[in-house]
């Protein structure tokens, strides 16, 4: 490629950065706006009396309810450091068995095509289900909960795994493959960076999918974290509180998901962004 090519080729991406850039923060404001038009009407429609409050909850009775939990009498740090915690630790043991177990299979077609049938059978089977025999294995404690958000990834992982190093560039692969390359120096320099967009993409979807999983743990069974307060809530009709933890877990989905695309960012700069 020559210089010239090279230089504008160079422009051109710096040019689209700006723009992809704009488009973002054009985005995330035009959805803040319609956050805040919402919660506005949600607001005047309870204090005008057209919704009954008690019923369906309201903006200042979250507000309030949130200024309770950060007060040092409250729970809800403690319980969201909690349910982090669980979901992070279970997104990322389920996750990494899944897609590690899933790329391993490359080297075995055969047995690849029959894992990757019975992971379709376990990630059918609803997780709620597992949640009393987790419990009864691992206790009430926090491993259940850990375990439960690890099973709730795993096959998801593990599917997409086994498809991502399947569906690898034929025309390189042969290339490799002329070159008498071995299977191990084609599984580290092809198999696995060519599955590197497969897995993030599996690893933001996993993020609620682990989070599931912990929160029906500590619906199950459990004296912290956000499932437990919500459900104690919503036993005591005190559905402003209710809302607090759904806005909670809203946002912690949220914060990692972006961090898991910022890594993606650093870690595939190959990929072109559009």
């Amino acid at each position: 490629m020559s210089d010239v090519a090279i230089s504008t080729n160079t422009t051109a991406a710096r040019k689209r950065a700006p723009s992809n850039r704009s488009r973002q923060l054009g985005t995330t404001l035009a959805v803040s706006a319609i956050v805040v038009v919402l919660v506005a009407l949600w607001q005047a429609a309870v204090g005008l009396g057209w919704i009954n409050g008690r019923l369906l909850g309201s903006p200042e009775g979250i507000y309030r309810a949130a200024v309770l939990g950060f007060s040092p009498q409250g729970t809800l740090v403690s319980d969201t450091l909690m349910t982090l915690y669980e979901t992070v630790l279970g997104l990322v043991i389920g996750s990494g068995l899944g897609i590690g177990l899933g790329l391993v299979l490359w080297f075995v077609p055969l047995v690849s095509g029959v894992a990757e049938g019975l992971s379709i059978i376990l990630n059918s089977i609803p997780k709620i289900a597992l949640g009393p025999l987790i419990v009864i294995w691992f206790g009430a404690d926090m491993a259940s909960k850990v375990w439960l958000a690890a099973i709730s990834t795993f096959a998801v992982a593990m599917i997409s795994a086994c498809a991502a190093a399947r569906e690898v560039d034929k025309d390189l692969l042969n290339l490799f493959r002329s070159f008498k390359a071995k299977p191990a120096l084609i599984f580290t320099k092809l198999i696995v960076p060519g599955a590197m967009p497969w897995i993030f993409s599996t690893l933001r979807v996993n993020i609620g999918f682990a989070m599931i999983g912990a929160v029906v743990g500590e619906y199950i069974a459990s004296q912290a974290g956000l499932g437990h307060e919500v459900f104690v809530a919503g036993s005591l009709f005190d559905l402003n509180t209710v809302w607090l933890g759904i806005i909670v877990l809203t946002l912690m989905a949220t914060i990692l998901s972006w961090i898991v695309q910022f890594t993606e960012a650093r870690v595939i700069s190959w990929k072109t962004k559009r």
